[in-house]
């Protein structure tokens, strides 16, 4: 009946990546027929991560106010709203579809993963690690999948597919299975809401998190300019991010079942520095080296991905659960767009490596501190 659950959760989460992602990656053939510039299409892209920057806490605190599973119901049919929107409107307004669309995956993600965490007190990191391994799955099927879609029918329909596949999940109605994800609220007041921003505890998981993502933006973002620079093909290229991708979402189930038998606080640590390592001497490998070493930072990233989640589950105050994992969730939107940022400048002024060098030693450096300083609780 627990993986019953799991199973809907993060089948939700799923979604959420998949209808994300499905979009970004085919706006170039939206652009092709509304004429929009490199500049809207970077608007397209942001203005969904800045919905679910602000959403996700709010999202968070309506769960642990008004109850888990209602949350969860709102965000899907806001993000099916949002999907079928386009069909009804100009295509020149999609920067409203993308915001709605923002705004539903906020709480479908920020509530399914609090769900998660409490109907899993046992088996917790396992959990997270097979949710977190299925909800990436959706980053990996949908630029594939929408780019067949748009060549065979159009831009249009991928909101068509994005939208049944959420309206699936209102399908199952068994009660009795239902009925476990039934949560009731509890009263939080504004002033807790926003303690959670500083609660001593949860600072550095927090910053944990938002380094995290400076080294996914390297990893998949900007690996590609370094591959290029020393002559790999796209066709090369794309493998090599590829076997990243797939290290990134293997590895999370079992780093959430070494999470359930370790500390979760020494995976996270392992994890991190697995990932700024390989970071590190990315730019100084090629050939089979170079894939080990890609490996390995897949491998790094994904733990920290999942773990992070796990612990911040396990540390946070269980009445304040919903609006405490919506805050680390926008850590990670936040890192998600700070990252590329950072590290395009760092690119742009001192080359490639001093990016990857830069934002590598970064993270070893909060590393440090965190061990050094025992910030990171057990």
């Amino acid at each position: 009946m627990r993986y019953y659950h799991l199973s809907i959760l993060a089948l939700s989460g799923f979604v959420t990546s998949f209808g994300a992602h499905i979009v970004a990656t085919n706006l170039p053939s939206y652009a092709e027929v509304t004429g929009a510039g490199a500049l809207m299409i970077g608007l397209l892209i942001g203005i969904y991560d800045l919905a679910e920057l602000f959403a996700k806490p709010f999202a968070g605190f309506v769960a642990d106010q008004r109850g888990m599973k209602g949350t969860l119901l709102v965000g899907l049919g806001v993000f099916i709203f949002g999907s079928f929107l386009f069909l009804i409107i100009s295509p020149h307004l999609l920067v409203v579809v993308r915001f709605v669309q923002g705004l539903g995956a906020a709480a479908l993600s920020t509530v399914s993963i609090s769900l998660v965490a409490k109907h899993f007190t046992q088996g917790r990191g396992q959990a997270f690690g097979i949710y977190n391994a299925i909800k990436g799955a959706g980053y990996v099927i949908s630029p594939a999948l929408g780019g067949y879609i748009v060549q065979v029918a159009n831009f249009a329909m991928i909101f068509v597919v994005s939208g049944v596949m959420l309206l699936s999940l209102f399908l199952p109605q068994d009660r009795a299975r239902g009925a476990g994800l039934e949560e009731d609220g509890e009263e939080i007041t504004l002033a807790q809401f926003f303690s959670i921003f500083k609660e001593r505890r949860l600072l550095p998981v927090y910053a944990v998190i938002f380094i995290n993502m400076f080294l996914v933006s390297i990893l998949f973002g900007f690996l590609p300019f370094y591959l290029h620079s020393i002559g790999y093909t796209a066709v090369q290229s794309g493998g090599l991010l590829s076997v990243a991708t797939v290290s990134y979402l293997l590895v999370q189930p079992l780093a959430g079942h070494l999470a359930d038998r370790f500390e979760i606080r020494v995976t996270v640590v392992v994890g991190l520095l697995l990932a700024a390592t390989g970071i590190i001497v990315a730019t100084f490998t090629s050939g089979v080296a170079l894939i080990t070493v890609v490996i390995a930072a897949g491998i790094g990233i994904g733990t920290v991905w999942t773990n992070s989640d796990a612990l911040v589950s396990v540390l946070a105050h269980q009445r304040r659960l919903g609006a405490s994992i919506g805050a680390a969730q926008s850590f990670k939107e936040m890192g998600d767009m700070v990252g590329p940022l950072v590290v395009g400048a760092l690119t742009q002024f001192f080359g490639v490596r001093s990016g990857f060098v830069s934002c590598g030693l970064l993270a070893l450096a909060l590393l440090v501190l965190l061990v050094k300083s025992r910030a990171l609780p057990a």
